[in-house]
Parts: structure tokens; C-alpha cells; sequence
């Protein structure tokens, strides 16, 4: 693909969620953004009834609405929004804020699209808007979220989720399972393995030379010297010095209570968290509606907002867009290490 400017495709989302209204919302900003540095190719994809519906709720703004057939096609201009249409959605029977099997099988759609331009390389990055797993599930499709879609769809064994607000980063070891199952996963090579995929993406799409990164502990106190636990002694401290072999700056096991403040005030560039909620809650408690989700390891870039549908403020316009903002301008960022 030859291209002066990062080319983005943004997925629709579940239609009945405030993701539509969210991509309409984040586009409008970029394009009134001065800073040519964020200025390129924003590509919608869905049912363009859906964002016909989502631009009258936020307002025009004089923007216009186009079908295209093919990014190929993009019309590359100011005041216009290209869509791929997959016209997949009943608009009369569209209801906001409730899960459905047409959202699911729509939202799904959107996605395998998005992943079919990156992959064909028609396209740099994807940005997917939320999706909720009860349309997902409801629509036949068995998966817990995005990562293990695109997982699916580009044959990768080894993806990681990370997580960005503000100036905390976090790259999680285990992410949609049981807290009991995350445990039996905190192995060494799976430690050692998220920690060699994290550094490599901080070297290579955010700039960091030697990226110093913080493995949290598992237990209370990264297990105070096994009063608490042996998951420390057994797997991770093992998997740190695999990791220090292999010359990746890595350190700990940190006590999990203390090393995101630690990273937050720039003492590391990264933490490395063991399970969902340990990475999670850090994120939110700083930055809720203006986290970002990226997955690491794919062969495609993938951003997201870091939030769900927010089914409550769908139809109405009112969600936050910031997170999606964030995204975009992450996904064009990484996008442009790869014209």
C-alpha cells in the first residue's frame, strides 16, 4: 500500500451501543485538529444507516455522509465521511441499549471486514469501537471480546492485551478467565512471554530504548518471601531472570499494591499484570472514560477505547469520547511506523 498518511479503518461497534455515535463524535474533533500530525485516512465500517442516525443525533457540523465499495475508493476530503457499507442492520427495529442478535452478528461483521482490509494491507490500523458479548453470544458467535476474534482471524497463538491511560501502561499475563484459572496460567514461559512481546512493542512502535518494566507480584505483597504464596518464587522470579538473560530490562515481582503508583509516577514504562482486574483497576481509577486497549503480538494494529457500550447514554450523544479521541490518535501514531 503506497500512502502518505496512516489509512485507519473504525469499526462500528454493537449498532445498539453508543459506538457509532462515538466514531462520529472522535472523527469531527480530527478533523477539526490543526496538528497535521494526527491528520489521515479515517475509514468507517457498518451499516451506514446506523451512522446516518448517529451523525443527525451529534450534529453535522456540514460533514457528509458517502458509501464507498472499497478503501481503494476513499474520497479523501475535509468535510466528507467515508463508509464501507456492510447495510447489515434493521434500523425499525434498532433499539438502543439492549443487546440483540441483529447487533451481534452486525458488530461481528464490522470487525471481520476491518480485518480483512488490514490483513490485504488496503489499510494500516483498525480501530474497533465497543461490542458487547451478550449480542456477540446471542448471535451465535463464542467469544469473549476482540482480541480472540483477530487471534482467530490472523492464526497468532501469542497475543497480549495492554492498556494505556495517561502515562501508565500495563501489559496483562491473563486476561477474560476465571480468577482461578488465571492463577493455574501464571506459568514462567507465559511470564517470560508477555514480557518479551511488551518490550518489543514499546521498542518498536513507542520509541522507548531498553523499556524498564515492573513485573507485579501475584499474591499480597509478591508473597513477602513465600508467607503468602509460591507462585513468586516458582514462576515469576524464574521468568524475570529468563528475561534478563535474553537482555529485556526487567524487575521484580513488586508488591501489586504499590508498583502501578510507582509506574504512574514514571519510575517504570511499563508493569507487567498478572490477571484482568489487577491491570484494570489501576487504569480505570485514572483515566475511566479515556483508557485505551491495544493488543500486542497481532500481525495487524488494533486500538480500541477501553470501555464498553455504554448502552445508558446510546441514541442520546452524550457519551464521552475521549477514550475513542485517544485511540485514533494512538492508532495513527503506530500507523505511521508502518508507511
Amino acid at each position: 500500500m503506497k500512502n502518505d498518511k496512516p489509512f485507519i479503518g473504525i469499526t462500528m461497534g454493537d449498532p445498539a451501543g453508543s459506538g457509532p455515535e462515538l466514531a462520529i463524535k472522535a472523527i469531527k474533533k480530527l478533523k477539526k485538529d490543526k496538528d497535521i500530525e494526527y491528520y489521515a485516512k479515517l475509514l468507517l465500517i457498518g451499516d451506514f444507516k446506523v451512522f446516518k442516525k448517529a451523525l443527525e443525533i451529534v450534529g453535522s457540523n456540514n460533514l457528509k455522509l458517502i458509501r464507498i465499495n472499497h478503501p481503494r475508493d476513499f474520497i479523501d476530503d475535509i468535510n466528507t465521511i467515508n463508509i464501507i457499507d456492510l447495510n447489515n442492520v434493521d434500523i425499525n427495529k434498532l433499539a438502543y441499549g439492549k443487546p440483540s442478535s441483529m447487533g451481534g452478528k452486525a458488530a461481528y461483521e464490522s470487525i471481520i471486514k476491518a480485518a480483512e482490509y488490514a490483513i490485504g494491507k488496503f489499510i494500516h490500523a483498525i480501530v474497533t469501537m465497543p461490542i458487547s458479548k451478550e449480542s456477540l453470544n446471542m448471535a451465535g458467535y463464542d467469544y469473549p471480546g476482540h482480541t480472540e476474534i483477530l487471534a482467530d482471524l490472523t492464526k497468532t497463538k501469542d497475543v497480549r492485551m495492554m492498556l494505556i491511560a495517561k502515562n501508565l501502561r500495563v501489559v496483562h499475563v491473563t486476561t477474560h478467565v476465571s480468577l482461578k484459572k488465571a492463577i493455574e496460567l501464571i506459568k514462567k514461559d507465559r511470564v517470560v512471554k508477555t514480557i518479551e512481546i511488551a518490550n518489543s512493542y514499546l521498542e518498536n512502535y513507542f520509541d522507548i530504548i531498553k523499556p524498564k518494566i515492573a513485573i507485579a507480584g501475584l499474591n499480597p505483597h509478591a508473597s513477602e518471601s513465600g508467607l503468602f504464596g509460591d507462585e513468586e518464587e516458582k514462576e515469576i522470579i524464574p521468568a524475570i531472570k529468563e528475561a534478563n538473560k535474553k537482555g529485556i530490562n526487567a524487575s521484580g515481582p513488586f508488591p501489586p499494591d504499590s508498583v502501578f503508583y510507582r509506574a504512574y509516577n514514571n519510575e517504570f514504562d511499563a508493569v507487567i499484570a498478572m490477571y484482568h482486574d489487577q491491570g484494570h483497576i489501576p487504569i480505570k481509577m485514572i483515566g475511566f472514560m479515556e483508557g485505551v486497549n491495544i493488543t500486542l503480538g497481532l500481525p495487524i494494529i488494533r486500538v480500541s477505547p477501553d470501555h464498553g457500550t455504554v448502552w445508558g447514554k446510546a441514541g442520546k450523544g452524550t457519551a464521552d469520547e475521549s477514550a475513542t479521541l485517544n485511540a485514533v490518535k494512538i492508532a495513527i501514531k503506530i500507523a505511521l511506523k508502518k508507511i
